[in-house]
């Protein structure tokens, strides 16, 4: 994928922002990747990969763990598999699919409200159970993510790394986007809170259904800037725009509050004003955003071309860091930069 590289002043405030999340946050490295009408107009990387005195030097290929970042993937696939026909309509119930379901807990629950945070389930104590009716509230909860991975791979036969791989990552000669099941040295350490955090775990899996995505910031760019151009790179239709269509546009059930966060297949999408979004005032309608609790975000703007990510290697908001209000001003720094390039 070939971008030109314009460095461009006008963003410097971008680059300002996240090095004071940076200094903020428990972490040791951070990274900003931003694209604007094709063009590489900031790249800039801070601090090491881990708080070992002999740390690498977060660089180019340094990949951070994404966290829930990995769920535009998951989006993804779930998108082409609609599209291929493997599922038949997002209205369908979830139990259609995956028989073993209990139907009395998953009443009424269908791949949108997984899709969208709103199916209403938890788990307590490893056992899944109902909080509210399907359709009923938004709130984020990891029992729907575990649904879609199970669904993709019943339907199409392939995991969410293998359609991922197959659809982008080889076409686009991706070398620094998976799911790893052992660290090496282009992997970032997690600075976790504590010694001990609970919340933090790793898994051997590669298959794409378990929190273990490590991405460059150069590549997770380059994904969103695939998502920008609805599939088509460089003159050459990578992904069906249907797939890219289906997962970025607003698909969150009529029936939650209006200021519920909104979201398309996964990504939190830009629509109606929403007092909950995650996504900065300023930043336009039809704009989407994906985010993971490591502070790595994901903004793609169609309306102003652009794309930016920032990325850090920590876990978490220490006390006195309010991560939501952090992470809207990061959209909101943007459209400032923007707003002040057109004068």
């Amino acid at each position: 994928m070939l971008l030109n590289t314009k460095p461009n002043q006008n963003f410097d405030p971008v680059l300002k922002h996240v090095t004071h999340t940076f200094n903020q946050v428990i972490c040791s490295g951070a990274a900003v990747f931003v694209i604007q009408n094709d063009s590489v107009v900031l790249e800039e990387y801070i601090g090491e990969q881990s708080n070992k005195p002999d740390a690498r030097n977060v660089q180019r290929d340094t990949q951070f763990h994404v966290a829930s970042v990995r769920k535009s993937y998951i989006g993804f696939a779930v998108a082409y598999a609609v599209y291929t026909g493997c599922i038949h309509s997002i209205d369908d119930l979830a139990t259609n699919y995956l028989p073993g379901l209990d139907e009395t807990v998953w009443k009424d629950t269908t791949i949108r409200h997984l899709l969208t945070h709103t199916h209403g389930l938890t788990e307590k104590e490893g056992v899944i159970c109902r909080e509210y009716p399907a359709g009923e509230k938004w709130t984020y909860r990891q029992v729907g993510i575990d649904a879609l991975t199970q669904i993709v791979k019943r339907t199409t036969g392939q995991t969410i790394s293998q359609i991922v791989h197959e659809q982008v990552f080889t076409p686009l000669g991706f070398s620094e986007s998976d799911w790893h099941a052992e660290k090496n040295e282009k992997l970032v350490d997690i600075i976790l809170r504590s010694g001990q955090d609970s919340s933090w775990r790793t898994s051997k899996s590669t298959e794409g259904d378990k929190m273990n995505m490590y991405v460059s910031a150069r590549e997770l760019a380059l994904w969103g800037y695939l998502h920008l151009k609805e599939g088509k790179v460089n003159g050459e239709q990578i992904v069906p725009k249907e797939v890219i269509k289906l997962a970025t546009s607003m698909q969150s059930p009529a029936t939650i509050d209006h200021n519920s966060p909104q979201n398309g297949f996964l990504w939190f999408v830009k629509d109606l004003p929403a007092k909950e979004t995650e996504i900065g005032e300023r930043v336009p309608r039809g704009s989407y955003q994906i985010l993971g609790y490591t502070g790595v975000t994901l903004l793609v703007i169609p309306q102003e071309d652009f794309v930016a990510v920032r990325m850090f290697n920590s876990f978490g908001s220490p006390e006195g860091y309010d991560y939501l209000q952090d992470v809207r001003s990061f959209g909101d720094t943007v459209m400032e930069c923007l707003e002040k390039g057109r004068k």
